[in-house]
């Protein structure tokens, strides 16, 4: 697929010196001194759960001639170049122009393919929300808007490349699906669902490192959330990253005897209402996860829904607060921000006890 004037081969192959992927891997400058000397020499992508967004896309274009996949210079960052070495007809790679992408992807969604245009969550969700809403929601065509490395996954690249208010600001858009992916498997499920899906969606991913929650690859229906775990002391709400350390935080939970159910609520829009009224019946106290903005996301969709329906039950929004996360490792900052499972933990006790108050 040739943009502009440039030849299909330019496109799939762009030139090296406009290419920032190995950079950003932190491969490219065999001398880097960094601490850990596992991360000068990058991470082997079939290590890399999140890496297989273009192998699944090529499996499926194998098949399906309408799909085609666009991104805004990280094409080795998203692992797009595995589908790009596959369908490099098919393949766009529009530099560093994200709001050109998603406009480009909607012109594309409007003739006949189903657009995947990828790019850091930061610069696709916060920069291009106006290309998502008017060109992509609005008239209602198959584009499937992917960021990744959301939340505060970038960790030290900071503020900039942080993406804390996407789900607040995507789940505000009229007729935009909105969905949060947890591990490898569960992307492959997403993917495999989202072709034929009407409309534009936004797909938000993690940082591709995402520890396994599903061992197999799950049926998805939007709007439908997934019951991983049963209980009925309290049910943790979570999704996306979030969704692996509220698991454990379960665990550790049980080891005191308290049974948690956990919910895998990964359409942010349209939201499961019956799971979360079932959760408020049956559990009676509620604590939403999730890696973004407290304020709008996750927490905030699940509050409406309780106060829309009358269920008057102890809820708990646990994500990051209402401000400009710090600059950090990322583990640190999940740990900082008790985004890990022994903060969710403390944080169900915490509502748990409030709510005997």
């Amino acid at each position: 697929m040739s943009a502009g004037n440039r030849g299909d081969a330019a496109v799939a192959a762009p030139e090296p010196a406009q290419d920032t992927s190995e950079v950003f891997r932190g491969t490219a400058d065999g001398e880097t001194r960094l601490t850990d000397a596992r991360s000068s020499q990058g991470t082997a992508p079939a290590s890399v759960p999140a890496f297989v967004f273009g192998e699944e896309l090529a499996d499926l274009a194998d098949h399906d001639a309408r799909i085609v996949v666009l991104t805004a210079d990280l094409a080795r960052a998203n692992r797009a170049v595995d589908f790009a070495a596959r369908h490099p007809d098919r393949f766009v790679n529009l530099g560093i122009a994200e709001k050109n992408m998603i406009t480009v992807a909607a012109g594309m969604g409007a003739s006949g393919h189903v657009a995947y245009a990828a790019t850091f969550a930061s610069f696709c969700a916060l920069l291009g929300a106006e290309q998502i809403r008017t060109d992509c929601a609005y008239p209602g065509v198959p584009v499937r808007v992917v960021g990744h490395h959301s939340g505060m996954s970038m960790g030290f690249y900071g503020t900039s490349h942080h993406s804390l208010e996407d789900l607040g600001m995507m789940r505000t858009i009229a007729d935009l699906t909105v969905v949060c992916v947890s591990d490898a498997n569960h992307l492959r499920g997403v993917l495999r669902a989202s072709v034929d899906h009407p409309g534009a969606m936004y797909i938000r991913l993690g940082r591709g490192r995402d520890p396994e929650v599903y061992d197999t690859v799950p049926d998805i229906e939007f709007g439908r959330a997934i019951r991983l775990r049963d209980g009925a002391d309290v049910a943790i709400i979570a999704t996306g990253s979030e969704v692996y350390p509220s698991l454990r935080a379960a665990e550790l939970l049980a080891s005191r005897g308290i049974q948690a159910r956990v919910v895998d609520m990964h359409t942010i829009k349209p939201l499961d209402v019956d799971a979360v009224l079932a959760a408020a019946d049956e559990c009676g106290t509620i604590v939403t996860v999730e890696e973004a903005n407290r304020t709008g996301g996750l927490g905030s969709a699940v509050a409406e829904v309780l106060a829309d329906r009358g269920r008057a039950v102890p809820l708990t929004r646990h994500g990051v607060p209402d401000e400009h996360v710090l600059i950090g490792p990322p583990a640190a900052l999940y740990a900082h921000y008790q985004l890990d499972a022994t903060g969710i933990e403390a944080t169900v006790l915490a509502t748990l006890e409030r709510a005997l108050a």
